[in-house]
């Protein structure tokens, strides 16, 4: 059988190192604001594959609806290998079985992982998590947070949460909170600090948006999508 080394065939990009290892030396509470293509999936992942063979226990992926999570993760595909996102994280050799209708694996080590929504948050059954990913997280259901953020503290779990702004929200709130608080790491990534795409890109992407909404509302989507803009009008949400 081959040798696995976790996280398997990938390690952060440069602007996420300052997540990554906020992790690895056992931050229990993390928040990052960033904009589209940041990489969201492929860090949350592959930190939960490593977590989950540290300490046995369950760990949830949630996002904000559990159709959404089906398509977003569970069957996503990653466009720059061609394979699943979630056989890169947890490559068959580590996993006892793999439930496709629950969105559920077994780890060989004894922990499980779920995919989850946070609209069916009450209604999940079994042990607690020790870990959760709350990915898109300005468009979940805050009773989520409000119902498993006890559990998490009571059995020292650590919550990660993940998304893009989407106004003064309850997205907005708990940034503007944890931003208060020493024991959670909090950053805002736009793309003028990663660079991930280049400036014809960005002047295209911005063209369009605007083609597609128009001026107002287009300009709008691309300062909350590239930017992080929690100014930013939410489109569709004022008349």
């Amino acid at each position: 059988m081959p040798t696995i080394s976790l996280p398997n065939n990938w390690q952060p990009r440069p602007y996420q190192f300052e997540l990554w290892r906020y992790l690895e030396q056992g931050g229990k509470r993390a928040l990052a604001v960033c904009h589209r293509r940041w990489g969201k999936d492929d860090i949350a992942l592959h930190w939960t594959a490593v977590a989950a063979h540290q300490r046995v226990a369950s760990y949830w992926h949630m996002l904000p609806e559990a159709e959404q999570a089906r398509k977003a993760i569970w069957t996503a595909v990653n466009p720059h290998t061609g394979k699943r996102r979630i056989d890169e994280a947890f490559p068959p050799e580590i996993r006892e079985n793999t439930n496709d209708q629950a969105m559920f694996i077994r780890f060989k080590n004894g922990s499980t992982w779920q995919v989850v929504g946070s609209d069916r948050y009450n209604s999940l059954v079994g042990a607690p998590p020790a870990g959760l990913v709350v990915s898109e997280w300005s468009l979940a259901d805050p009773s989520a947070w409000a119902y498993l953020s006890p559990i998490l503290a009571e059995n020292n779990g650590w919550a990660l949460f993940l998304y893009t702004s989407r106004g003064k929200n309850h997205g907005f709130s708990l940034y503007r909170s944890a931003r208060g608080r020493p024991d959670w790491h909090v950053e805002r990534q736009s793309v003028m600090e990663t660079k991930v795409f280049t400036p014809a890109a960005l002047i295209d992407a911005k063209a369009d948006l605007v083609a597609l909404y128009g001026e107002e509302d287009g300009e709008a989507l691309y300062e909350q999508e590239y930017f992080c803009s929690f100014e930013a009008a939410v489109v569709g949400s004022y008349y």
